[in-house]
């Protein structure tokens, strides 16, 4: 399927000659069997996934009508525990990069709320936190998959900033009956939700993902006295997002305030 666009540049040369001439544009796509776009619906409606045919209720699915359940949707994810377990790095942006660059991570989905914890429990591993990183990764999946795809429109909390507080709940084994864990991983999720909202949408899983890490290393400092590292940032995937800012977002090579 083919989006075409007409620009100014155009609508004036058919005024000017009288002959409509159109620049076809190739959007990029979203909908991972036949990419066109995705639209997000009032309701859930009962959909089947075209991979492994499940049903469930969703109000996600492309214009075209197929639906990807998030279970398919998040496959590798025993990938992201082997870059996870083989990482030296102390910069839990850099492990996420290499997540990232997976052929199994898209540019939007709900594999995001699995990443930003996993990278930030194996910074904090390699920065001297004290967690046994194979069980603590695991955990994060079972936890990450709970939270949908489009939580931040939906649910009014994107899952980015959700698995931050998941991971400080896991790092300190907080439960619902603990006091200071309890207390510090609401603490960092609010904190991650904020700095979100406060940026503004539509949603980039990429920078909403690199929004909540840096508040996550930033409270882990303060609050548990474990320093990760966090390197410059600018992305590089800008041209993979219909729906980016471009420059006023904040990791944009031009961005300007």
């Amino acid at each position: 399927m083919v989006y075409v666009k007409i620009t100014e540049k155009e609508e004036n040369n058919t005024r000017r000659t009288g002959r409509k001439t159109t620049e076809v544009t190739y959007m990029n796509e979203e909908c991972l069997i036949c990419k066109a776009p995705l639209e997000y619906l009032d309701a859930d409606e009962e959909m089947e996934c075209v991979l492994c045919h499940k049903k469930q209720y969703s109000k996600t699915r492309c214009v075209c009508g197929h639906f990807v359940c998030d279970e398919c949707h998040t496959s590798g994810m025993d990938s992201v525990i082997a870059i996870c377990l083989n990482s030296q790095s102390d910069d839990p942006i850099e492990i996420l990069e290499e997540m990232m660059n997976m052929p199994s991570c898209h540019m939007h989905g709900p594999e995001h709320h699995t990443m930003v914890g996993s990278a930030l429990l194996t910074a904090y591993k390699n920065a001297g936190g004290k967690i046994d990183l194979a069980s603590a990764l695991g955990e994060m999946q079972k936890r990450g998959k709970q939270v949908p795809g489009g939580a931040c429109g939906f649910w009014g909390a994107c899952g980015a900033g959700i698995s931050t507080g998941m991971f400080i709940s896991i790092a300190l084994k907080a439960t619902p009956l603990a006091g200071e864990a309890w207390g510090l991983s609401n603490q960092m999720t609010a904190r991650a939700l904020d700095a979100i909202g406060k940026n503004g949408g539509p949603r980039c899983c990429k920078r909403d993902s690199y929004l909540a890490i840096i508040k996550a290393v930033k409270f882990t400092s303060e609050k548990i006295h474990i320093n990760m590292k966090l390197n410059s940032l600018i992305c590089t995937r800008s041209h993979l997002n219909n729906q980016c800012r471009q420059e006023k977002c904040l990791f944009h090579k031009n961005y300007t305030e």
